[in-house]
């Protein structure tokens, strides 16, 4: 996996927006400095101006006065049809073009770049693999049959076909079931992992400002920046009331959403192959200390689970196979806890790249963790301490 950041620095310099016949600024006097490979997330209420702010960005709404840099070039001096073919953009509800296959709507900004044919099918395939969807069942389908999680894949793999340095991101995953929602979230994480872009990302959920970003700038009406600082530090001490209403009183639970899965220790489970026989998934199960076994695909995904007493009854594996929740590396404690708390087995099967399986948390490690974190939250740093 790489760890070389692919994003740039932004920084908005005294932007502000005035539309015609208004009587006061949409988007007043901002400032921020946005650093190269973090998520920078702006989360504010309706109306605030946080979605004009990062559409200045790349100039889908012209700013009216100020600066924006991205890496060394002024934005303001580049064509904005050449400036948003380098930079991506993914919005709610993905916004494919229902006519255009998925693969044509992913091929879009390379073909507009006069990519060649073979370069853009390869990155196609690339990035539809890259966000979980695999080339050959879902390329040649259209919007309408995919389900609205797997579209806002695509439309994440669209925002990135061209390679852009820079990601926005206004409320994508907002149309979504809350389940499919944190999925999404796990999966940009884990391609925030592996692509380090700059990725400014819109939400009026403070919880996902937490769980996605390095960086959050809560802002007031007109975009006023009110606090701009890490989520730990902006849960910790918020800068003032309006900031703390907006943190709410489940800020103590959201520290939990600070920790992600991959900050624990695993534990093993057997697992078996889903078309192992009945008696080798019974010989896997009794060569272990546990009474049931994760059921893996052919690429080593976890798709079910089963327990020894339902094979005791039945002749195939298929026939045991129970329902599977699953969270991965990129989850967080609070995922993982919630995913628990629905299983029957006092553990969350745990998935990494590419969707493999990588062991599970149980609800021990859980207590122990919330434990010491209680535990070193309330001990005295140096020098606070008696005498």
């Amino acid at each position: 996996m790489t760890t070389d950041v692919t994003g740039v620095r932004i920084e908005l310099d005294h932007v502000s927006k005035v539309y015609p016949g208004a009587k006061q600024p949409a988007v007043d006097d901002v400032s921020l400095d946005i650093p190269a490979g973090e998520i920078v997330v702006f989360v504010g209420p309706s109306g605030c101006g946080k979605t004009t702010t990062m559409r200045m960005i790349n100039r889908l709404s012209e700013p009216t006065s100020g600066r924006i840099l991205i890496g060394d070039d002024d934005a303001l001096s580049i064509a904005p049809t050449e400036l948003r073919r380098s930079i991506g953009y993914a919005i709610q509800q993905a916004g494919l073009f229902p006519h255009m296959t998925i693969r044509q709507n992913v091929a879009l900004v390379p073909g507009l770049l006069k990519w060649d044919r073979q370069r853009i099918a390869a990155r196609v395939d690339e990035l539809l693999d890259l966000v979980g969807l695999e080339p050959g069942q879902y390329a040649d389908r259209y919007p309408r049959q995919l389900s609205g999680g797997q579209q806002q894949r695509v439309g994440v793999a669209r925002a990135l076909a061209a390679d852009p340095p820079v990601l926005l991101m206004d409320e994508p995953f907002g149309a979504v079931d809350p389940i499919t929602r944190s999925t999404l979230q796990d999966e940009l994480l884990r391609l925030q992992d592996e692509l380090h872009k700059t990725i400014v990302f819109v939400t009026h959920d403070f919880g996902e400002a937490v769980k996605l970003g390095d960086r959050i700038a809560v802002l007031g009406q007109q975009s006023a920046v009110l606090q701009y600082d890490t989520p730990q530090n902006i849960l910790a001490s918020p800068a003032d009331d309006t900031v703390a209403g907006f943190v709410g009183s489940g800020a103590s639970l959201r520290q939990l959403g600070l920790l992600r899965v991959k900050d624990v220790a695993l534990e093993s489970r057997p697992s078996v192959r889903h078309d192992d026989t009945v008696d080798q998934a019974r010989a896997t199960i009794a060569e272990s200390d546990c009474d049931w076994a994760v059921v893996l695909d052919d690429r080593g995904r976890p798709v079910s689970w089963v327990r020894a007493s339902r094979l005791r009854h039945t002749g195939a594996l298929a026939d045991a196979a129970e329902h599977l929740d699953v969270v991965s590396t990129q989850a967080t404690l609070e995922d993982a806890l919630e995913a628990i708390l629905a299983e029957q087995h006092a553990s969350a099967v745990v998935t990494g790249p590419g969707g493999r399986y990588e062991g599970v948390v149980t609800l021990d490690t859980l207590i122990d963790t919330i434990t010491r974190l209680r535990r070193e939250a309330e001990e005295p740093a140096d020098g606070d301490g008696p005498s």
